[in-house]
């Protein structure tokens, strides 16, 4: 994108405000924009925000733009609802941020010294948090982690704050001793005892398997994507396999999907 060709970025949200705002009017808007609330676009954003993750991940660079404008449409129509109802508008929304990225960048846009570790940037950001945090009365540990969140994020999130304060294992050599005697409970509530128990001891296993990516520096959401999208690329292989023979999986077994399996992760590796 040269200079002569881009877009007047004040010029093209002022539109998408304007359009928003029709699209709400009561009288010649949409009739679904109109009846929607907080609670029922609140799905929309997560999901628009997985998608915006997704293209990045899939290095779609030509998608990315519009799953960005889908995402910025929820913020437009979650403002908008909020203008409609008095509590607040867009500029709102640009000033917050605005107003807190230069709150915890001192280094950049006041007197603190820039020179400094990212280490130490992580605690004076960390440090800068505490602070907004008392300012909202949040006084426990845990305070603020949103309920909303991926919970496999949450978790970590959780961790993180609990660990700030010394609630944290040495190293992921005691994290796997805990997925060990985690994963005994679980074989045990498998064998004699209910749905519920079942899934109070899986839920823990989760949650110290989020623990050990914390300590081992893997983002846990973004490892499962991984490996949910490599499945799918060896399912799929396995499919077209047994397309060229005028099959398809139902035709199949398992010991005969193994093997495709098994060729497919080959090919994969061989192209490495």
């Amino acid at each position: 994108m040269t200079e002569d060709t881009r877009r007047d970025a004040s010029a093209e949200i002022a539109r998408l405000i304007d359009i928003m705002a029709q699209l709400r009017d009561p009288r010649t808007g949409c009739p679904w924009d109109v009846e929607q609330d907080f609670a029922s676009i609140a799905p929309y954003t997560i999901e628009e925000a997985h998608e915006v993750a997704d293209a990045i991940d899939r290095q779609a660079w030509t998608e990315l733009p519009g799953e960005l404008g889908d995402l910025l449409l929820q913020v437009v129509f979650h403002a908008q609802m909020a203008d409609e109802a008095g509590m607040f508008d867009f500029a709102d929304c640009a000033a917050a941020i605005s107003d807190k990225l230069v709150f915890r960048h001192p280094h950049v846009f006041g007197t603190e010294n820039r020179d400094k570790s990212a280490e130490q940037q992580v605690k004076d950001w960390e440090a800068i948090k505490a602070i907004e945090r008392a300012g909202k009365a949040e006084a426990g540990t845990l305070d603020g982690v949103a309920m909303g969140l991926p919970a496999l994020t949450r978790a970590v999130k959780l961790q993180n704050r609990a660990a700030r304060v010394g609630f944290d294992w040495p190293g992921p050599a005691e994290v796997l001793d805990k997925i060990a005697e985690e994963t005994a409970e679980l074989v045990e509530a498998r064998d004699s005892l209910g749905p519920d128990a079942r899934e109070e001891e899986f839920g823990d296993l989760l949650f110290v398997m989020a623990n050990l990516a914390r300590h081992l520096k893997i983002d846990p959401e973004q490892a499962l994507r991984r490996a949910n999208s490599k499945f799918t690329r060896r399912f799929e292989a396995i499919e077209a396999a047994l397309a060229d023979q005028g099959r398809r999986p139902e035709d199949s077994d398992l010991a005969e999907m193994d093997r495709l399996w098994d060729q497919a992760k080959a090919a994969e590796k061989a192209a490495e």
